[in-house]
């Protein structure tokens, strides 16, 4: 099987101003798998930042065949605790400076498991990521070797990256669009930058100018803000790729984008993936993006959709909304939320039920149009969440960030930057528009939409406001 990391690839630590390439970052890489090598048994758990020590630590375990959960470096206190204690992993690196949970000694800034038995994971494990943020009980994905491999190639081949790219790490780690743009650039040689500071700092753009960026990768909330920013690709001459992923980006910044890069001699590529698929599964090719304003894209090589009607059929007919079933190598293991899980093997059969609504065009490009999950009442009436944002974001009351979760038979929606009167008229606009009356929908102002790390929506958040 493809290394992960090829002859070439090269690692840029923007704060400790240091690059390992060759020989001096294979040893690198080797000198943490054997440090890996002297844990317990079980799974090593990572809070995994942007820093040199995560990445390394991160390509560590998979030189070592080591399964390694990556985790959000803000976990901390009970909620972490209790993670460690669900799971009884081996080690948790980067652990926080407080006392660890019974069984585990802090050891060299890690938590070691004092037990030399533990769950031996199943042999094809190689990643286990987190299905949620930072509150509740998540569920971890496990993801195989193949599964990390295949993926990377594919997307690698898709973006045609070469070993002359130069990617920032504007994505965490922990989350799979982040790590999927780091394995598809080690995978082929190239370099990735690890910068920090965050897409909207003025220091990302200074790293972007400084090491000659060639490519950046954002979710929606991102193009928001840089639209508002007015971010020109033309002060930015390496700058000729950008990426977007991590849930349906209005379609005027879609064409906003895509016309900014072209007229700047670059292209844009709008994709669509879960952390359930490794994480990407489809992709509009950038020479075909305004024709296909809209779409999620045609699935990636290996890979295929199908649409699950009502009646449990699956068909590749256009036009036929139902849940979007996607069939490839990429597809996780299954699910863990016990320790005991961590041995299991393929429990999906490379066949995973995406619990998004969608449809397929005559050329097979999916439409994504909803979650099957993000259903609200009102008055008795399901209504989905994400088409009264999309309604609300279109409407032209000016609203751009606008989030909506569930209430007691209403909807909240929470508008990032509105007025009163505004969040009123919208509220009247959504009642007509679904014939019901406005009580159902409370619309607040909010001065930011909270968000996850990745760049996402914290709903779970915001229900906590209800």
């Amino acid at each position: 099987m493809t290394p992960l990391v090829s002859d070439g690839a090269r690692l840029v630590d923007v704060v400790g101003e240091r690059s390992l390439t060759g020989a001096e970052l294979t040893a690198a890489i080797e000198r943490v798998a054997a440090e890996l090598s002297t844990l317990p048994d079980g799974v090593v758990f990572a809070r995994t930042g942007l820093d040199l020590s995560s990445v390394l630590g991160y390509l560590g375990a998979i030189e070592a065949r080591r399964a390694i959960a990556l985790l959000d470096p803000v976990l901390k206190g009970e909620v972490l605790e209790r993670f460690v204690t669900r799971f009884r992993p081996a080690a948790l690196l980067a652990a926080p400076d407080t006392a660890p949970p019974p069984g585990y000694t802090a050891r060299n800034g890690h938590w070691v498991r004092q037990d030399s038995d533990g769950v031996h994971p199943h042999p094809d494990l190689a990643v286990l990521l987190s299905t949620s943020g930072t509150t509740g009980a998540p569920k971890l994905v496990r993801l195989s070797r193949q599964a990390l491999l295949t993926n990377a190639e594919a997307i690698a081949d898709a973006l045609a990256i070469h070993h002359g790219e130069v990617a920032p790490t504007s994505l965490p780690l922990h989350y799979s669009f982040g790590l999927s743009v780091l394995n598809s650039h080690l995978v082929r040689g190239a370099s990735v930058v690890i910068e920090p500071s965050g897409l909207l700092t003025r220091g990302f753009w200074n790293t972007v100018t400084d090491h000659r960026a060639t490519s950046l990768a954002g979710v929606p909330y991102h193009y928001e803000m840089l639209r508002r920013l007015k971010f020109d690709p033309q002060r930015y001459p390496t700058l000729r790729t950008l990426t977007q992923a991590g849930g349906p980006l209005r379609t005027e910044l879609v064409a906003h984008f895509n016309d900014t890069m072209l007229a700047a001699g670059g292209r844009m590529f709008v994709m669509y993936g879960q952390t359930e698929a490794a994480p990407r599964m489809a992709t509009v090719p950038a020479e075909r993006l305004a024709e296909k304003l809209g779409s999620a894209g045609a699935a990636l090589p290996g890979g295929a959709f199908t649409i699950r009607r009502d009646d449990g059929e699956e068909t590749t007919h256009p036009k036929i909304v139902g849940e979007v079933v996607y069939r490839g190598p990429n597809v996780m293991m299954g699910y863990a939320e016990t320790e005991a899980e961590l041995a299991r093997g393929d429990d999906i059969g490379g066949v995973l039920t995406t619990g998004d609504l969608g449809y397929l065009d005559e050329e097979g490009f999916l439409y994504v149009t909803g979650r099957l999950k993000r259903i609200g009442k009102v008055f008795g009436n399901r209504v989905n969440l994400d088409d009264l944002e999309q309604a609300v974001r279109a409407g032209g009351a000016g609203i751009d960030v606008v989030a909506a979760v569930a209430g007691d038979d209403r909807i909240v929606l929470f508008a990032e930057g509105a007025g009163s009167q505004t969040c009123r008229e919208v509220s009247r606009a959504l009642a007509e528009r679904m014939h019901l009356h406005a009580s159902g929908f409370d619309v607040r102002p909010i001065a930011a939409v909270p968000l996850l790390s990745s760049g996402k929506v914290d709903y779970r958040r915001l229900e906590l406001e209800l």
